[in-house]
């Protein structure tokens, strides 16, 4: 069955006036144009190509490869705005269209973005929608506390950073545990804190528990070695400095620090840490 608004394989069975007939099975022929086909295609051959619905309602097909497909987020910019909606470029020569009553806030012409693409059930169309929530959260979110994930930044405001876990459900990154900038759009991954009653799930940047303790001691030691034996960080440092050269919250340097010390592989003065000898 021919799958709109993905990659489908589909064997041609021929060409007629610069169209090449690929066969959709129940859904008839879809149309190619010959010109994103190679010359070395025959008929009988399969190939991938992208399959999406024209104005008319006719099945059409394409080789070149969107940016995201439905059923997916993604981070696109604007290229037009009309009074019924906006247009982004998605990476096919027919930009995606983001209906005026799938706009969270209007959007402007040249900004990008997150979105999630879908399938319309009023035309059959692909389209757009910058009103997540109603996408997030459908199935009841089923982690692990310290699951690793794959998180999209697609809001900020004064508690922190929102992102779309694991496409599927939204989560939040307190900004009092950001130590590194973030940009709306940045996809990078994240751990599993705590999931809240409402389905929402609480986030960090950073591995949580004693195997993550162990990771960042072993690297502090080396970093305390390739500075000389000591550096002038203590846990009374801000949390910035400690994450300029360790990369890791202060929560985590405290515990990882205070696990070497009952090891006694290092001496913790007021002016710096250094290795014990």
């Amino acid at each position: 069955m021919v799958q709109i608004g993905q990659i489908n394989r589909l064997r041609i069975k021929g060409t007629q006036d610069n169209m090449i007939h690929l066969d959709g099975g129940q859904s008839g022929d879809i149309l190619l144009k010959s010109t994103y086909a190679s010359q070395k295609h025959q008929t009988g051959d399969e190939i991938d190509v992208f399959v999406y619905v024209e104005r008319n309602q006719r099945l059409l097909a394409t080789t070149q490869k969107p940016s995201a497909m439905v059923g997916e987020f993604a981070n696109l910019r604007v290229v037009k705005n009309t009074p019924t909606g906006a247009f982004m470029d998605w990476g096919l020569e027919n930009d995606l269209f983001v209906p005026k009553s799938q706009q969270k806030d209007n959007m402007r012409e040249g900004k990008s973005y997150v979105v999630f693409i879908f399938l319309s059930e009023i035309n059959n169309r692909i389209s757009a929608s910058t009103k997540l929530d109603k996408f997030l959260g459908l199935q009841p979110p089923r982690y692990e506390e310290g699951e690793e994930v794959d998180l999209l930044v697609y809001g900020v405001t004064n508690l922190g950073y929102s992102a779309v876990v694991n496409s599927s459900h939204a989560g939040m990154i307190y900004q009092n545990e950001v130590f590194q900038k973030l940009v709306l759009g940045q996809r990078l991954r994240g751990y599993v804190k705590k999931i809240r009653e409402d389905r929402k799930i609480d986030l960090s940047l950073q591995q949580t528990g004693y195997k993550r303790v162990d990771d960042v001691s072993q690297t502090i030691v080396t970093i305390i070695q390739d500075s000389g034996g000591m550096v002038s960080v203590t846990d009374k440092s801000p949390p910035e400095e400690i994450y300029a050269l360790f990369g890791v919250s202060k929560k985590v340097f405290k515990k990882a620090i205070g696990a070497l010390y009952k090891k006694r592989l290092i001496i913790i003065d007021t002016d710096g840490i250094k290795l014990a000898s």
